[in-house]
């Protein structure tokens, strides 16, 4: 991974104050997607804040119980791992392999969901020409994208991810994996990438709202992408 794409990656988040924003958060700090032991970071907006299109009981149980719940069985899976206390997150995920079921599960959980929240904003923002252009020249239109973004969410079986990635090149794809796994974990991806955007298709992500109308939930997430933080990954 570039050093450029790292640092963003592990950037600190976001730490504002904000009414509705969850009981739980700390100051975030190098735990939250730093080394051992690793914190549950804050939202940068209040649970509500992203209605209509994901309803604050969603994003209170998803980020206070579910993604809590990530960061306490991680930081329990490394207790006796000294080894492994000292690798940030990322190049911990690089090193799983089959049957690391635990840090697969948990690592996993907890950087996709550290990201997924800053891949979110109440404030409309759009893609920079520069990420535009490199759209348009992969999939032609915009519109192109997201239908083939939709399918690639729509055709996770069970619980998983949907990924806008971009190669060692630079090149974009889209790619999905099941339950926790991410791109970057590149020894069991089948196709490994480093995300710069990405969709919880876990049914805890959308379920109390849109119930099994999975593709409703994937047609309002456009309505909240934070094109900021996804310009700023592309580079």
């Amino acid at each position: 991974m570039e050093k450029r794409t790292f640092l963003k990656l592990t950037g600190i988040v976001a730490a504002g104050t904000m009414a509705g924003c969850s009981p739980l958060k700390k100051a975030a700090g190098a735990g939250a997607l730093g080394q051992y032991p690793f914190t549950l970071p804050p939202l940068s907006y209040g649970f509500a804040d992203l209605e209509p299109h994901i309803d604050a009981k969603t994003m209170e149980i998803h980020h206070d119980r579910h993604h809590n719940g990530y960061v306490n069985k991680l930081n329990n899976a490394l207790e006796g791992a000294p080894a492994l206390q000292s690798m940030r997150l990322e190049q911990l995920l690089g090193s799983i392999k089959e049957g690391d079921t635990a840090l697969r599960n948990n690592g996993g959980g907890h950087w996709n969901h550290s990201m997924f929240w800053k891949w979110l904003s109440p404030i409309q923002t759009t893609p920079n020409d520069r990420l535009l252009q490199a759209i348009n020249q992969r999939w032609g239109t915009m519109e192109a994208f997201q239908a083939e973004f939709a399918n690639a969410a729509k055709g996770v079986f069970g619980s998983g991810w949907a990924w806008l990635c971009k190669d060692q090149s630079g090149n974009l794809f889209i790619t999905s994996t099941p339950n926790q796994d991410n791109p970057m974990m590149s020894k069991i991806a089948a196709k490994p990438g480093t995300p710069i955007l990405g969709l919880d298709v876990w049914e805890h992500a959308y379920y109390l709202h849109y119930q099994n109308k999975r593709a409703d939930y994937i047609g309002a997430f456009w309505k909240v992408v934070n094109w900021d933080q996804v310009n700023a990954l592309f580079g």
